[in-house]
């Protein structure tokens, strides 16, 4: 048999555990996998726990009244910004940044209402399957019900403020002589009192929310690291 006959035996490629996976060596460990490869399927589950598990999906008609109510702050968002529109040359500079004010007021409610129906659905119901689409809200890849909770808090605060801020304006412009348009009302001074005391207390709320949430995070790495 001539030297150019022979063949070389084939040499056996090692294989290398990759989180539990059996990879050829020289592959990449990221490298797409085939549809179910890894992925074993979930036994079905007994009456009673299919049931109350199911049971999350009595959330739904909540989340799409909270819909409903998105679409009813939209409308009172175009009422308020026509009425300001129409009525501009009426109203001083109080008045319109009462109104202006006032429409970003409705803005935060909205945008709550936004992280309430996206974050608890994906986080108390069920999955959305945004992961890689383009409009991907950048919150949603790392939340979870306690970052949802210090969300929620941070958006009360800055609903109080706008509120706040409409109370101090039209408190200064009453006293000043100035609040006898027909947007600036007067506000009674114990009324302002309580709620600068309100939003205080939703500032200490939130840094207590925030507090727990990041021993509960710095507890679940140590038990990682040992």
């Amino acid at each position: 048999m001539s030297q150019t006959d022979q063949t070389a035996p084939a040499i056996p490629v090692p294989t290398l555990p990759v989180h539990g996976f059996q990879t050829t060596a020289g592959a990449h460990p990221h490298a797409p996998q085939q549809p179910g490869a890894g992925h074993l399927p979930h036994p079905p589950l007994r009456p009673l726990p299919g049931l109350i598990f199911s049971s999350r999906w009595l959330q739904l008609p909540l989340y799409l009244g909270l819909i409903v109510a998105q679409c009813v702050y939209v409308f009172l968002f175009l009422k308020e910004l026509w009425h300001l529109v129409s009525h501009a040359n009426d109203f001083n500079e109080q008045e319109v940044m009462l109104l202006v004010l006032g429409l970003i007021d409705v803005v935060m409610i909205s945008n709550l209402l936004v992280m309430v129906i996206v974050g608890g659905y994906e986080t108390f119901v069920s999955r959305l399957g945004l992961q890689g689409h383009a409009d991907e809200p950048e919150w949603l890849s790392h939340v979870n019900s306690g970052i949802l909770k210090v969300k929620l808090a941070m958006a009360i605060i800055g609903i109080s403020s706008i509120h706040l801020l409409r109370s101090f304006i039209a408190l200064g412009s009453s006293h000043g002589g100035g609040g006898h348009g027909t947007i600036l009302t007067e506000v009674p001074l114990d009324r302002v009192m309580w709620q600068a005391v309100i939003h205080g207390l939703f500032i200490a709320s939130a840094i207590g929310i925030a507090f727990v949430d990041r021993m509960g995070r710095d507890k679940h790495m140590g038990h990682e690291k040992h």
